[in-house]
């Protein structure tokens, strides 16, 4: 797909612009349609495509919990490469560099994720991001928001499945109101906190996040004192939306984002046990962590943080065993 249109800001992460007075402010995602029975896009196996980064945190929502409801076989997944770039994320054709990305085999000809928005609207205004539901039927974009693609996979196809699998629910009706309370804070200090800290342009916008960052963090390290999970004692999507930036923190935030006040391996002992009990026992929060993917990109993507692209050797190891 070719466009006259300038459309750098829509692509190139280092003309990410900042307020007035420094801060960063993330634009909404745009593209809100949901699978249902009776509406424009039903739950049919086969008919949709998920595409990610393996970098991206809120992408990897998405993977995870494919994953946990054991939708591989239903909605195929598309990986780019960790190398973001002036025209955004590319698929393997565009940087073959980069062994374990994907082409997009739907649009085999197709360089970059911006392709994808540009054929589903071509006068689309917002930001080339992923995570992206694609329907293969009507060749356009059902949803580019991850915390609404993750409540698609909990439900729409529970009919579908074979029973264990339906039967797996990250948003349980008893517990939905402290996890809507759980999310709405955890976003916007912790999950959106860290980006608050590292595209900061100012002294004062800086430090306007990263105290509550770490207050939301002393705050979380509470809650999990003797628990496996955030709410009750199961799994829901508050432990998928903490565990991806949780997860990331020590290799990317502490040093790239200046998230630093403490790490999670030493700083936060009950998360640290949390995060490391997801990852080691569930091999959907683990084959869905590749951490060369996420210091590529974090480290050599975003140059206006880190302008020579040196990729940080540490922590050793990225995650430390139970």
């Amino acid at each position: 797909m070719t466009s006259t249109k300038d459309m750098s800001s829509q692509s190139d992460i280092s003309k990410l612009k900042t307020e007035s007075d420094g801060s960063f402010n993330r634009a909404a995602s745009s593209v809100r349609n949901f699978i249902t029975n009776d509406g424009k896009f039903t739950p049919e196996k086969g008919r949709y495509h998920l595409y990610v980064a393996y970098a991206c945190p809120w992408a990897t929502r998405t993977l995870i919990t494919r994953k946990l409801k054991g939708l591989e076989d239903f909605i195929p997944v598309s990986a780019v490469s960790p190398h973001l770039g002036a025209e955004g994320w590319p698929f393997k054709n565009a940087d073959p560099s980069w062994a374990d990305a994907d082409n997009d085999p739907e649009h085999p000809h197709f360089q970059h994720v911006k392709d994808l928005y540009l054929l589903a609207d071509p006068n689309y205004g917002g930001r080339f991001t992923v995570p992206i539901l694609w329907d293969k039927k009507l060749d356009t974009i059902v949803n580019n928001e991850s915390s609404e693609i993750i409540r698609i996979f909990n439900t729409a196809f529970n009919h579908l499945l074979p029973a264990d699998k339906a039967a797996v629910d990250i948003y349980p009706v008893a517990h939905r109101q402290q996890i809507d309370s759980i999310n709405e804070w955890v976003y916007d200090t912790v999950n959106n906190g860290v980006y608050k800290c590292g595209f900061a342009q100012s002294q004062s916008a800086y430090e306007d996040a990263v105290y509550p960052l770490f207050k939301s963090l002393d705050r979380l390290e509470e809650m999990l004192k003797d628990k496996d999970y955030l709410v009750g004692n199961t799994l829901t999507e508050a432990d998928i939306r903490l565990f991806v930036t949780t997860i990331r923190f020590d290799p990317a935030y502490v040093g790239h984002f200046k998230c630093n006040l403490r790490d999670i391996r030493h700083g936060y002992p009950n998360i640290h046990l949390w995060m490391r009990k997801l990852y080691w026992n569930n091999d959907a929060f683990k084959s869905t962590t590749k951490f060369d993917h996420i210091k590529e990109t974090y480290y050599s993507a975003q140059i206006t943080v880190n302008p020579s692209r040196v990729v940080a050797a540490g922590p050793v190891p990225h995650i430390e065993p139970l």
